[in-house]
Order: structure tokens, then C-alpha cells, then sequence
């Protein structure tokens, strides 16, 4: 058996689309699938890319209808755009189940008016049952508008009887 360093290496030399049908690319296009179904956002048009495992980027268009009454995008906005974006660098991880978000602390370093955020969530640690991420909100000026970090964990919802997870 290879060791991880190798199989890395050799998914990496694979063809993008030979990466999005098969293995872990595959268990990406069917996340970004699930992601896309949630009616959730449709509060928050955004599209979700999973980079490569352990590292999701979820682009957001923030406008008036998220603000607080002082005009600027409203905190849970924030916690959404960092949690999705962490969360998904988890599940991008673990191909059997659904992860959960046991807790989750931010940072708020700027307020965000209208335009697009992207958010860009990374896996930090774990692999069995607890899971640590930590994601990042950029303007669209590229500047760093908040941090977060989460603890997430296997939930016992299998992925494969979620209707939005299909894989191609």
C-alpha cells in the first residue's frame, strides 16, 4: 500500500477531469452537489468549490438584504459563509457521513457591505471522530474581513441517502 505522501503525489498528476469522476473527486462534485440543494441558500446566493481535500472556497454575493439597521452585513451572515466554508473542508475528509459543527468561534475583523466574499475554509486536524478547521472571509477588495475556527464530528447520517448527494 503507498503511503499518503505518494498517493497525494499521484492524485495530483491525475487529469482535472479524470480527479472529478473518480476517488476524491468524485466525493467533491457530489458534496458541492448537496451543497447547491440545501435551501438554506437560497437566503445566501453562493457557490461552493472544493479545491482539494481539506480545503473548500465558497464564494457569497452579500447585498442590503443581509445588513443590520448600522448598514453593514449582519453576524450571521458572517458565521455562515465561515462555518460552511470549514465545514466543508471536513466533510471533504470523511466519505461516509455527514458531518456535524459542535462549536464554532469567530473573529470579526471588518464590516462587509455589498459585493462578493469568498470564504475559504481548511481542515486543521483529525481524522477519526473530532475534527478541527479553520476558515477566512475576503472582501472583495481581497482584504481579510473575519477568521473562524470549529470543532466538527461524524454525525450517523450516511451521505449516500442525502438527495442532494449525487455523485457524477
Amino acid at each position: 500500500m503507498p503511503c499518503s505522501h505518494c498517493s497525494r503525489l499521484a492524485k495530483r498528476a491525475m487529469q482535472p477531469d479524470e480527479q472529478s469522476q473518480s476517488g476524491a473527486g468524485a466525493h467533491h462534485r457530489a458534496l458541492e452537489s448537496l451543497y447547491r440543494s440545501a435551501p438554506i441558500n437560497k437566503l445566501f446566493p453562493s457557490t461552493l468549490h472544493i479545491v482539494e481535500d481539506g480545503f473548500a472556497r465558497i464564494s457569497f454575493a452579500v447585498g442590503p438584504e443581509h445588513y443590520h439597521a448600522a448598514g453593514a452585513v449582519h453576524g450571521t451572515a458572517y458565521f455562515k459563509m465561515l462555518d460552511d466554508a470549514a465545514f466543508y473542508a471536513v466533510n471533504s475528509l470523511v466519505t461516509d457521513r455527514f458531518i456535524l459543527t459542535t462549536a464554532f468561534n469567530l473573529l470579526f475583523t471588518k464590516p462587509l457591505k455589498a459585493g462578493v466574499v469568498t470564504a475559504e475554509g481548511r481542515w486543521i486536524s483529525g481524522q477519526r471522530r473530532v475534527f478541527v478547521a479553520d476558515a477566512r472571509l475576503i472582501d472583495a477588495d481581497g482584504e481579510e474581513a473575519a477568521r473562524g475556527t470549529g470543532t466538527f464530528m461524524r454525525s450517523s447520517i450516511p451521505l449516500s441517502t442525502l438527495p442532494g448527494y449525487a455523485r457524477p
